[in-house]
């Protein structure tokens, strides 16, 4: 009896081993599984930096110029200004071919590259100016809205540099000589803004002096009686 207990208890510690031994492999074969994929990745992704190869822009892509050194443009944002240089600027590194802009109402000067020309626009002509004038004499389209949203819309017209809408914004916003309408401060401003874009404008197109231009204008508005 104690014999055979002998051997069983051999083939049971034989069966153990066995299991660890097995376990082991597994273990190693999936480690070993994990490290080559790890390689691989690290491989490929190696790999993949060196292909990709960063170039900098040293020269930005232009186009045809369409204004000319002395010309007259609008720039919406600050009205009326002359070309008096066109050339090559470096602008963080980047060689820009640009407009050099005097805006004599500001006393500033802006650069715009020559591929953003769109944003100009040339001087009205003088039939353009003609309509502008029938667009002055027309009676206020004001909306019945609240002035916030009102002054928003007159903001966006005056920004967007467009002749007829600048001059919408001071047919609705002029009082002509009725000094009993009492205007608050945001529309002086916005009138005036408004006003002055047009009055520089005309005055370019026209070829008079800012007096001779102002009366005309104020002709049109209602201000002043015709001498006529």
């Amino acid at each position: 009896m104690p014999i055979r207990k002998k051997k069983k208890a051999k083939k049971i510690k034989k069966k153990k081993l066995k299991k660890k031994i097995y376990r082991k492999k597994v273990k190693t074969s999936k480690t070993n599984k994990n490290n080559f994929e790890r390689e691989n990745n690290l491989r490929i992704s190696k790999n993949h930096d060196q292909k990709i190869e960063i170039e900098k822009i040293k020269k930005q892509a232009t186009e045809k110029r369409v204004f000319k050194i002395k010309d007259y443009v609008v720039y919406p944002e600050h009205g009326v200004g002359q070309i008096f240089s066109i050339g090559t600027k470096t602008i963080g590194g980047i060689e820009v071919h640009c407009y050099e802009i005097k805006f004599t109402k500001d006393k500033a000067v802006g650069l715009l590259p020559v591929n953003k020309q769109s944003h100009l626009r040339p001087l009205s002509s003088v039939n353009q100016i003609n309509k502008v004038i029938s667009i002055l004499k027309g009676k206020p389209k004001i909306k019945r809205t609240m002035w916030s949203r009102r002054a928003q819309e007159y903001e966006q017209k005056i920004v967007s540099g467009k002749i007829y809408d600048l001059a919408e914004v001071v047919r609705d916003l002029n009082k002509g000589n009725d000094t009993l309408v009492e205007q608050s401060y945001s529309e002086r401003q916005l009138l005036e803004k408004a006003y002055d874009r047009i009055l520089n404008e005309f005055q370019i197109v026209l070829g008079v002096s800012h007096e001779q231009t102002q009366k005309k204008l104020d002709k049109a508005l209602g201000k002043i009686q015709s001498a006529e």
